[in-house]
């Protein structure tokens, strides 16, 4: 299901990355009272009564020399086009300023839902302040306080009556696998060579996320897939295509709606940290994810190439060391056909169920193995496992006191089905649970 965004834009030292923070409940963004302090647009998964929701906390659009400065303002643009809800803050310390004005009606042209929040109302006699507010045109004024949790509940309230419904998807047998980076790794070239080497095309049409194309077609051995491509950038032309934060909005997108995910890499520019957030989004989603070098054809190679490559690439994505690699060249259509098969068998690891006898005769060995670990003299005991859920693989293993199982041995224990069982490229989950 892909997940309705809500931005939050507004001036600089409004409060924005304050209430972003409180709504996600961590500390993600940068607050610092110093206009400017968040320069990019920063992304989490936030929940309320149920609903889950992606939240853009963006950088404060400024007026400089008579203008609205540029990068920041592209960074603003891009969240609001993505968004299906934004939240306009202003600061009621400042009152209507001549700038919320302007983010005004660049709002207002949107044709967007728009909640108009003022943020820093501590206390009482501020709100009554607050109909001065009603001048920007964006409707009744939420009166908040970040710094004081003030308000946030009747703030989310609003939001989730202001998103737009879940709507049924529709259910197919296809294996659904998107193909993303950072932009100018080859994506497009990339889906381009997979769907013209002797493919059967069923059907192009529009996706339910913005500038993904989905597109079906079957292998020669009658696999049907269906291609998310996120390459294509249609809005604003030029100035989103040299705005590289731009890919992790489209690429989060399409992984809520993939199977297996493609992380594409550029062989002639090596990994970089784009990159990585890029897998990180994609990792904790949960999806299969296979490690696709791209350009291979580029750089000088000797007999030991590949394996440095693979090195680095296990060196910089560590917690990815589950995901098959291979390297291609869109261009000339090295191991393409290899691609097909390897989404097919990551999909069926990612679907497989394991019997509980087989993990409870695993755990045993694994017990015997490693001892389980001593925590200020109070031993961990594990008497039971048992997998609940598919896609990802998720396990649950009884123990005497949940606080006990150390990541160290989660670890362990991860390794151990790894070990006995085919999970390549998907990740695995293992929850601990008291046994009652």
């Amino acid at each position: 299901m892909v997940l309705p965004v809500v931005a939050i834009v507004g001036q600089p030292n409004v409060g924005k990355s304050t209430v972003f923070n409180r709504i996600i409940n961590q500390r993600l963004s940068i607050v610092e009272d110093t206009p400017g302090v968040t320069r990019d647009r920063i992304y989490a998964k936030a929940q309320w009564l149920g609903h889950t929701f992606r939240l853009i906390d963006t950088g404060g659009i400024t007026w400089k020399n008579g203008q609205i400065e540029d990068q920041i303002r592209a960074q603003a643009e891009i969240a609001i086009d993505e968004a299906d809800l934004i939240i306009m803050m202003a600061d009621m310390t400042k009152q209507v300023t001549p700038l919320d004005e302007l983010i005004a009606k660049l709002l207002y042209r949107t044709k967007k839902p728009v909640l108009l929040v003022v943020n820093k109302t501590d206390n009482p006699e501020q709100r009554a302040n607050i109909y001065d507010f009603y001048q920007l045109g964006l409707g009744t004024p939420i009166p908040i306080s970040g710094a004081h949790k003030i308000g946030l509940g009747d703030l989310l309230d609003r939001v989730v009556e202001s998103l737009p419904s879940d709507s049924p998807t529709e259910t197919d047998h296809r294996i659904h696998f998107s193909v993303i980076g950072r932009p100018n790794v080859g994506k497009s070239s990339l889906v381009n060579a997979i769907l013209g080497e002797n493919r059967v095309i069923v059907a192009d049409k529009e996706g339910t996320t913005r500038d993904a194309i989905d597109t079906a077609f079957t292998d020669k051995a009658g696999t049907a897939f269906s291609i998310i491509d996120t390459a294509g950038i249609r809005k604003r032309g030029k100035v989103y295509e040299k705005t590289e934060k731009y890919a992790v909005m489209r690429a989060m997108s399409a992984i809520d709606r993939s199977d297996v995910v493609l992380l594409v890499l550029d062989a002639s520019t090596g990994i970089l940290e784009q990159d990585k957030h890029i897998a990180g989004y994609a990792h904790d989603a949960g999806r299969g994810i296979i490690i696709v070098v791209n350009k291979w054809d580029l750089p000088q190679k000797d007999s030991h190439s590949t394996q440095t490559f693979t090195n680095d690439i296990k060196r910089e994505f560590q917690y990815l060391d589950y995901a098959p690699i291979i390297f291609v060249s869109a261009k000339t259509r090295q191991r393409l056909d290899k691609l097909p098969q390897l989404v097919k068998m990551v999909y069926q690891n990612r679907a497989q169920r394991i019997k509980s006898s087989l993990l409870n005769d695993l755990l045993l060995e694994a017990t015997k193995l490693t001892p389980t670990p001593l925590v200020k003299g109070k031993r961990l005991r594990v008497y039971y496992m048992t997998q609940v859920a598919v896609a990802p693989p998720t396990f649950v293993v009884f123990v005497n006191d949940p606080d006990l199982m150390h990541f160290s041995y989660q670890r362990f224990l991860t390794n151990q089905l790894r070990n006995n069982f085919n999970f390549t490229g998907t990740p695995i989950k293992i929850i601990a649970r008291r046994r009652k």
